[in-house]
């Protein structure tokens, strides 16, 4: 499959590519930052990842961090790029980086807060050591609040040579919000800041990505059309979609898309009432849950889970779990993340 966010991104790549060779170039010391945004599935990681791979030169070091899924615990961003690096050659505490880490071996006493900032940002700073260095902070919202903290002190470290390239949700989305709002901010305030919102991909673009798959022609209108309302021009359900009907041309395609009575544009009100259950099963399939896991998450039976389904897939006239969760991710429903 191809990648389809990258299509229509040239413009931000090229932004990104111009903040690096600054970077690599020496003109200053002080960290680069790049702020990514946008809803889910619009392709912010992997533009990023894209952007990262095709640098030049390449980075002496990559500093890459994201939440947890389970067991969120503080400094999440720090503790995964520590993971699997040597670090006892850095000329820190070892009982600092033993916790900074999350190792099960670190030590019940705790620093102060502000003292194990400081810890976390000189660690990082040990890290990149005389660079050029990138650091991809992923999914900003889902952070823990330390993590949060440590990235919008990153930004205006001095002598830290690194392109700073932070993804995320609108704050709304964020774990803690307000957190989430003033650490952009801050970002957003650094000089010489690459300021990029990624919205859902146009028209055009749409038909761009169809004519790569289908390699035969240039693809119907009807089908563009179809093809853009069905998935509000969002990326990974455009990837989705096209992943599930792979192997078949694009008469099949329009074929099987909704009537017209399904057909909502990105903006389309939502004229569904689900169950506050039905949202949690929702929140559960949009994360590729089986009933057996939606049963242990929610503390309800498989026979309830199966139910629950079978109502989602009537109520929104889907045919199967992966159209449900498609309806629900272009539709840009908040449907809650399962607990474990």
């Amino acid at each position: 499959m191809m990648p389809v966010s990258m299509v229509g991104r040239a413009g931000e790549l090229a932004e990104l590519d111009r903040a690096w060779s600054a970077v690599a170039a020496a003109e200053r010391r002080a960290p680069t930052v790049a702020v990514l945004t946008g809803a889910a599935g619009v392709g912010k990681s992997l533009l990023v990842a894209a952007a990262v791979d095709a640098f030049t030169p390449r980075p002496a070091v990559v500093l890459s961090g994201a939440a947890r899924v389970h067991g969120p615990a503080p400094y999440d961003w720090l503790a995964a790029v520590l993971t699997g690096r040597d670090t006892g050659s850095l000329a820190l505490p070892a009982d600092a980086l033993a916790w900074l880490a999350q190792q099960p071996t670190a030590p019940r006493e705790r620093y102060a807060p502000g003292t194990l900032l400081r810890l976390a940002v000189r660690t990082v700073q040990l890290l990149v050591g005389a660079g050029p260095a990138v650091l991809v902070v992923d999914d900003l919202h889902a952070l823990d609040p330390a993590s949060v903290n440590l990235v919008g002190e990153l930004a205006t470290v001095a002598e830290l040579p690194a392109l700073l390239v932070v993804a995320s949700r609108p704050a709304a989305d964020a774990v803690a919000p307000d957190l989430t709002r003033r650490a952009l901010a801050r970002l957003c305030g650094v000089r010489g800041v690459v300021r990029q919102h990624l919205g859902p991909l146009r028209p055009a673009e749409v038909a761009e990505v169809l004519t790569q798959v289908y390699a035969g022609g240039s693809p119907s209108e009807r089908l563009v059309t179809s093809v853009w309302r069905h998935t509000g021009g969002n990326p990974y359900a455009l990837t989705e979609l096209l992943a599930a009907y792979a192997g078949e041309g694009p008469d099949a395609l329009l074929r099987r898309l909704p009537g017209p009575r399904t057909h909502l544009g990105p903006a389309a009100a939502v004229d569904v009432e689900l169950t506050a259950r039905e949202v949690e099963v929702l929140g559960c399939l949009v994360n590729g849950m089986s009933n057996k896991q939606v049963a242990k998450a929610l503390g309800i039976s498989v026979r309830t889970v199966t139910v629950h389904v079978s109502n989602l897939l009537r109520k929104t006239g889907s045919a199967s779990r992966t159209e449900v969760a498609l309806w629900a991710v272009r539709r840009r429903l908040p449907v809650p993340a399962p607990v474990d």
